[in-house]
């Protein structure tokens, strides 16, 4: 025999069956080719939405005011498997998060409208069940302890001396949603280095009346973050907000005024949550945003809009529902798995009224109206 291929089946049973390789980074090519786009309705009644793809391409939606409950895709969104009960009562706690080291999924439930009692969900079998653990989260800079609702989804980075870390969006709540409060309102993140045992909090989002936040890691390993506004008597208080972490998500700088993106209907003193996904293609930060985008008083058009440089510029978007549409939540599909190439967009409203998944490609975003807010790069158009 071969001292190579000795060596090779050395390492084949040095390295565990079970053991999660995931390929996290995948072409271009993927997201290109014939222009798709569908929707099927997951949820009926209660609210807000989350959305995340596991290691295994299922896709993960949680949902629900009431009591939560997921529902798992394992063909790429075309068809649902029955609602699994989360935790009931409960009310969704957003930043529904994969740990890529694992492929855990964990969740936060808290029991009412927060400021609430916040409990730490996780599934070990790709979303099928659910357990509740102890876990404990560290106050902020001011000794403030942030609540959950009702943020995107986190994410494991990929990137730098933090690779492996779980982060997602937070907020303050200032000790009530009351409009007297808002100017005290503000996002921040947790973040964990030992799979979610233990969390810090970030610093505060460098703006107060903030609430509802997005991020995302970029090729870099810097961190892109995305606000909604809480607060009517901001400058533009329903464009949103962004701002930068080049520290692992402990620190947020260079807070900057996203005019090409709507946060919610232009006729109201705060904003709507919104959802972001950077597609998995290596050395590339193609960022893709959703919320509604609506001149009308009332909360419809859910539509997505493109970055391709990282959330600077947005200089494409497109309509997926024009009718009855709120809050919303992004996810990208894997590399490798059925969900290779597909975004997803799990967002209150759309003709059966609960809650959609719309899934598409990068082809067909590509296909929608120009903002004027920078350019599609050369090879995509």
């Amino acid at each position: 025999m071969s001292k190579y291929y000795v060596i090779a089946a050395i390492l084949l049973m040095a390295t565990p069956a079970t053991a999660k390789q995931p390929i996290v980074e995948g072409t271009l090519d993927s997201h290109l080719g014939k222009p798709m786009m569908e929707m099927h309705q997951v949820f009926s009644g209660q609210r807000f939405p989350n959305v995340v793809v596991t290691l295994d391409g299922t896709v993960l939606t949680t949902w629900g005011n009431k009591n939560v409950q997921a529902r798992r895709s394992e063909d790429g969104g075309k068809t649902w498997q029955a609602p699994i009960t989360i935790a009931d009562p409960g009310f969704q706690g957003g930043g529904t998060t994969v740990d890529e080291g694992t492929g855990d999924i964990l969740t936060f439930v808290e029991e009412h409208h927060p400021p609430a009692k916040i409990a730490l969900f996780r599934s070990t079998d790709d979303g099928k069940t659910w357990q509740q653990e102890q876990t404990q989260i560290a106050p902020d800079q001011a000794g403030n302890l942030p609540s959950m609702h009702m943020n995107e989804h986190g994410i494991t980075l990929r990137h730098g001396k933090h690779k492996g870390r779980l982060i997602r969006p937070t907020r303050w709540y200032a000790g009530k949603n009351d409009r007297a409060l808002w100017p005290e309102h503000y996002t921040n993140a947790i973040y964990s280095d030992d799979g979610g045992k233990t969390w810090q909090t970030s610093e505060p989002f460098p703006e107060n009346g903030t609430g509802e936040a997005t991020l995302t890691e970029l090729s870099d390993g810097r961190i892109y973050y995305n606000s909604r506004v809480h607060w009517q008597d901001r400058p533009n208080n329903t464009r949103r907000r962004a701002a930068i972490s080049d520290d692992g998500g402990q620190t947020w700088k260079n807070w900057t005024l996203v005019e090409t993106l709507p946060d919610g209907h232009q006729h109201r003193s705060y904003g709507c949550m919104g959802g972001l996904a950077r597609l998995p293609v290596a050395d590339r930060d193609i960022l893709i945003f959703s919320n509604i985008d609506t001149d009308q008083p009332k909360r419809e058009r859910a539509t997505v809009w493109a970055s391709f440089d990282g959330g600077k510029t947005w200089p494409v978007k497109r309509l997926v529902y024009d009718g009855p549409s709120a809050y919303s939540s992004l996810a990208a599909g894997r590399p490798g798995t059925q969900s290779e190439g597909l975004v997803f967009l799990h967002f209150e409203g759309g003709p059966s009224g609960g809650s959609q998944v719309a899934r598409f490609n990068l082809a067909w975003l590509l296909e929608g109206e120009l903002t004027g807010d920078g350019k599609i790069p050369g090879d995509l158009e």
